[in-house]
């Protein structure tokens, strides 16, 4: 991977754990104790600890491996929002991440303007980081298989990402997409209705664009025009 050492979340029994923790340092974040009793055998050289990827702090587990550092995880699908979200807080910490989710996640993640897929989360993901499909995994190629198709992708983090503000007011503005972006500033903003007109006005969109139409760029302005 090109990294000296990894950050693995959810290694289950060390399919990945054992080859990767060979090349370098690896720490492993297991919560399920069945796990971490495989990869006792599976993976000696793992430093793996029990402890929920979700209440972690991972920018300070990060700063215990020597860099260039890599974040890899096969994402459990109940929880691949919030984690999403943990591993892009966190995105100044690591040189890149190389995560395997749900096809259908995968699909939103990357989503570009004005796509009906595009939510607040491909916002969020695409403003911290440059984005590319590595493959696909279909549910035939894992045993037992699973009930959905996966997608491995990989994150390398843009150096000045916007500040977190930014995507608390895109996460607002997607509280119901598929009102306007007028609406939705109103109930989710408490904008007045003339607020968010002369906001939407001010970036040079229609009346009556929808979030998911927005880049980038447009968001960063619309924030600035509405502060």
């Amino acid at each position: 991977m090109g990294c000296a050492s990894v950050l693995e979340i959810g290694p289950g029994p060390g399919v990945l754990t054992s080859p990767l923790s060979v090349l370098g340092p690896l720490i492993a974040l297991e919560v399920d104790e069945r796990m971490i009793s495989a990869l006792a055998e599976s993976a000696p050289s793992a430093d793996v600890r029990q402890i929920d990827a979700l209440k972690a702090n991972l920018p300070l587990l990060l700063s215990e491996l020597p860099e260039p550092r890599a974040l890899v995880s096969n994402m459990p699908y109940y929880i691949t929002g919030p984690l999403l979200g943990v591993i892009g807080s966190a995105s100044l910490c690591y040189s890149k991440a190389v995560l395997m989710m749900q096809k259908e996640v995968g699909v939103r993640v990357m989503a570009p303007p004005g796509s009906r897929d595009r939510g607040s989360i491909s916002v969020y993901l695409q403003a911290k980081f440059a984005i590319s499909k590595v493959c696909d995994a279909p549910k035939g190629a894992f045993m037992p298989p699973p009930k959905v198709d996966s997608i491995v992708l990989e994150f390398v983090p843009v150096a000045d990402p916007p500040p977190e503000e930014l995507f608390k007011f895109a996460r607002k503005c997607f509280g119901q997409p598929r009102k306007t972006l007028a609406n939705n500033m109103i109930s989710g903003l408490r904008a007045t209705r003339e607020e968010a007109s002369n906001a939407i006005a001010t970036v040079g969109l229609k009346e009556l664009v929808r979030p998911q139409e927005l880049t980038l760029d447009e968001w960063i302005r619309l924030k600035s025009a509405l502060s």
